[in-house]
């Protein structure tokens, strides 16, 4: 039987349903239950693919190719389970599934209204696909009072009703304000937000509360008092210093075995949370530290790279190192002088991006590591700006460029207009849309025997996830190889260069893809564990 719950936030945005979602089903998961989370984001985009990543963030991109929310990477990070495009769905993919069905004529004539229309398409989704899943955790994006989240917490009503609940659990994530003149935290704005949440018909089963200092134990029992909740049900969610302890802290507040008792769950086995113990050990008792300049767009807002980022900390669990970032805009890389703030780094890594802006930046911090040797880790975009910073300065290629930034003299990068997928054949124009078009998801890669990556992966075919309009031309291959930029991966066709790395030099990899969406902290990828490592060897050298 399948149990549901359902995450909501209150007072302000930002508190960490992702993470109190990914820690609970890390929790369940931990006790021997299958889990599978999911995303309902209130926003009329059908999807995050075309929206800007300095307001929403990065898009995390799943195995069959959805373009979803950030959020997805944090499930798959703390609980291993790959996330589907069936795990986020918008409010543009549920009306745009309803008036479809209305022009097909599915409703036999009827108006067609939020409810029940809207309600049932959100219904449809929540149930889907998971018939051998114990507990389907459901995060509701966006804060209660959002008039764009009103038919999602209606669906979820309505849903709760239909099950019973038994089978249905209701979460509320609420921040507790600590108001120095006052000299304490303040209840009031939770429960204002019980209060909105209960005027839409749904009681909170349980209370996760944001603060920066310990729960009173008076504090504790008004908001249980006035929010109908049983104390223990109210649970302190305190800052931390690494989001992997917010696992081991939930656990230690009882906050799963409320969820337990809520479903009348009294048999469950004791959570196995060896392995996040072992990490937290790695994470706060290091041997060393190393750090890496990240060279890109959108570093004004941080969330744009999450999972790069978190695959950097990965790596350094790898290697039982400290990992400072350096985050460095790439335009600054167009100014005289510039390049000295690369001077002291152990690694560079240019991230993906789109567009004309910092590209520039990004060829010179390829330039930058390759000429004094420090390792370089290019990734989708910055992949390509180091095969173009070869093909300028090793192999000649002066009028070398991307097409992605208008028509070139020497498309060593150009668009990407078809490509196999198992074995049917995807075509797109530059004419096409951009939401959706992009080559997305998991595609093989054949590792050249005898590469530096051949040796990383330990393996002769890899699945790597994709997101991008641009490749690298194979018609440069001879020329490229022959400056020393060699072609370590493949796509199975041969047709579409995957992966290069520099001949002799310590560790200089592009990739296509996006390693950092399948990286795990108790699995790290193995080319950010080998990048930290390289790092590791170059900061022993300086």
């Amino acid at each position: 039987m399948t149990r549901f719950i359902f995450i909501t936030g209150g007072v302000v945005s930002s508190l960490g349903k992702g993470l109190a979602s990914a820690s609970l089903g890390a929790l369940l998961q931990a006790r021997g239950y299958k889990v599978r989370l999911r995303k309902l984001d209130p926003y009329i985009n059908v999807d995050p693919g075309t929206m800007s990543p300095t307001q929403h963030g990065e898009v995390f991109v799943t195995d069959d190719g959805a373009e979803t929310d950030l959020d997805l990477g944090h499930y798959e990070r703390f609980t291993g389970v790959p996330s589907r495009q069936a795990d986020n769905v918008t409010t543009g993919r549920i009306y745009s599934t309803v008036i479809a069905r209305e022009r097909h004529g599915d409703y036999l004539g009827a108006t067609v209204q939020v409810i029940p229309h809207v309600t049932d398409a959100i219904k449809e989704f929540i149930a889907a696909d998971c018939d051998d899943t114990d507990f389907v955790l459901c995060e509701i994006g966006g804060t209660v009072g959002d008039i764009e989240g009103l038919p999602f917490l209606e669906g979820i009503r309505q849903f709760g009703n239909e099950v019973g609940r038994d089978r249905a659990m209701y979460i509320h994530l609420t921040l507790l304000p600590y108001i120095p003149t006052a000299g304490e935290l303040k209840t009031k704005p939770t429960q204002h937000s019980v209060k909105e949440l209960l005027s839409l018909g749904i009681q909170p089963d349980a209370l996760l509360c944001r603060s920066d200092r310990p729960l009173p134990p008076e504090e504790r029992r008004k908001i249980a008092q006035f929010c109908n909740v049983q104390g223990d049900a109210v649970i302190e969610g305190l800052d931390v210093d690494t989001i992997y302890q917010v696992p081991i802290s939930y656990h230690q507040q009882g906050f799963d075995q409320v969820v337990l008792r809520h479903f009348g769950i009294d048999d469950a086995p004791e959570p196995d949370l060896t392995r996040w113990f072992e990490i937290l050990e790695r994470i706060r008792k290091p041997e060393g530290e190393v750090r890496i300049a990240v060279v890109g767009k959108y570093t004004n807002l941080l969330d744009a790279y999450k999972s790069l980022s978190e695959a950097l900390t990965h790596g350094g669990i790898a290697n039982n190192v400290k990992v400072e970032l350096d985050w460095i805009e790439s335009e600054i890389f167009e100014q005289d002088g510039a390049l000295e703030k690369l001077e002291d780094v152990n690694g560079i890594l240019v991230p993906g991006g789109f567009g004309e802006r910092g590209a520039e930046g990004k060829v010179e911090a390829a330039r930058f590591a390759r000429e004094h040797k420090v390792p370089y880790f290019g990734i989708c975009f910055g992949m390509q700006m180091a095969v173009i910073e070869v093909a300028r300065n090793l192999a000649g290629i002066k009028g070398a460029g991307s097409t992605e930034f208008g028509p070139a003299k020497e498309p060593v990068v150009g668009l990407l207009t078809e490509w196999l997928r198992g074995e049917e054949l995807e075509r797109r124009t530059s004419e096409d849309n951009l939401g959706g078009t992009m080559r997305l998801g998991a595609y093989e890669c054949n590792v050249v025997p005898g590469s530096k990556v051949a040796e990383i992966y330990g393996a002769k075919t890899v699945f790597e996830r994709h997101r991008h309009r641009y490749e690298v031309n194979i018609n440069y291959r001879d020329q490229l190889e022959q400056a020393g930029l060699k072609v370590a991966g493949l796509s199975p066709d041969g047709g579409l260069p995957e992966i290069v790395e520099l001949a002799g030099h310590p560790w200089f990899i592009g990739v296509q893809f996006h390693p950092e969406l399948k990286s795990k902290p108790f699995e790290p990828h193995p080319l950010f564990s080998s990048f930290v490592g390289a790092a590791v060897h170059q900061s022993r050298l300086v």
